[in-house]
């Protein structure tokens, strides 16, 4: 069984080598104090090894997780055998300065951690030796790519005009609210509206002021939602909100701050001033409902009664007695 230790007698010339190879290297007592600083170690710490010698690690370094590196050395002293941490667990043992030219934008270095037993000529551990990698690079290129895949993905669920969720993440959100309905019977609403004589705005002032009225309806909408809201552009000049522990009463109230809120708005494109409305309808999810294509066909029916009902007002759905 190749062995989990490295023998006190060799240790002295991998000292030697570790202190012209990249790596931070830190031994330590049972009493956590310093026995071996090399220079890896003083030229990121800004403290020679004199300075540290004997000197306790956690006074040196409050940011050293004291509870963390004594539950490990403590697993090593007493199992001999080595014992890891990555960046990706925890991003640093200490917290140095990132000096790297192409990762300079990290703030700190991130490090991966190696803690090995030294094993005396009798077969005791008295000390442990702490390997530190500047894994910084490896560790900005992961975060960057996570990023961008990141961005990606928020790319692909947003409606590019009005910075609202697209048809099918709505959806896919729609969906997943009347399950969590379904299986806990939550109160939920979901609301659906759109601009009414859109085509008028398109034809009498172009697409751009069409454009900048979908923009503006978006924004009032945003201010008005909770964190817990979703609210998507269903299509044109459509739009979809899910309300989740709301009654269609609450609902209402939500409804009727937009609508009003777009009443009073005026929009000015080429030097004249646009103004137009929305109508509203709402659906609280009921038992009756079979699914969230059901549910949200009965926000779609009260929209329409709204419209029919002369625009440019809210109206709720009501499920058929019996």
């Amino acid at each position: 069984m190749e062995q989990a230790h490295i023998d006190i007698k060799e240790f002295h010339w991998l000292m030697d080598m570790l202190q012209t190879i990249d790596v931070g290297l830190v031994v330590l007592d049972k009493d956590f104090k310093v026995k071996v600083w090399n220079s890896f170690m003083e030229s990121h710490s800004g403290m020679t090894p004199r300075q540290t010698k004997d000197q306790n690690i956690f006074e040196l370094f409050s940011e050293v997780p004291k509870d963390w590196l004594t539950h490990k050395a403590n697993s090593v002293f007493m199992l001999k055998n080595r014992s890891f941490m990555i960046w990706g667990q925890r991003p640093y043992l200490f917290k140095f300065k990132n000096n790297r030219p192409i990762t300079g934008t990290e703030p700190f270095m991130y490090q991966n951690i190696t803690i090995s037993p030294l094993v005396s000529t009798d077969g005791v551990v008295n000390h442990i030796a702490i390997i530190i990698y500047d894994v910084t690079d490896i560790a900005a290129n992961r975060n960057a790519l996570e990023k961008a895949n990141h961005e990606l993905e928020k790319l692909s669920r947003t409606d590019m005009l009005t910075q609202l969720n697209n048809r099918g993440f709505w959806e896919e959100c729609l969906s997943q609210e009347f399950s969590r309905f379904q299986r806990y019977e939550t109160t939920c609403s979901v609301v659906m509206f759109d601009i009414d004589h859109f085509k008028k705005v398109n034809d009498n002032y172009g697409h751009q002021a069409g454009d900048e009225a979908i923009r503006q309806v978006s924004r009032i909408l945003r201010e008005n939602l909770r964190k817990t809201d979703i609210a998507g552009r269903y299509g044109g000049e459509e739009f979809g909100v899910i309300l989740g522990n709301t009654d269609g009463e609450s609902a209402i109230i939500f409804c009727e701050r937009v609508r009003k809120q777009v009443e009073a708005l005026t929009i000015v494109h080429d030097n004249q001033e646009i103004k137009f409305t929305v109508s509203l309808g709402i659906s609280q999810a009921n038992k009756s409902t079979s699914d969230y294509k059901a549910w949200l066909e009965q926000a779609d029916q009260a929209l329409y009664e709204g419209k029919e009902g002369g625009r440019n007002q809210t109206v709720v759905f009501k499920p058929k007695a019996g």
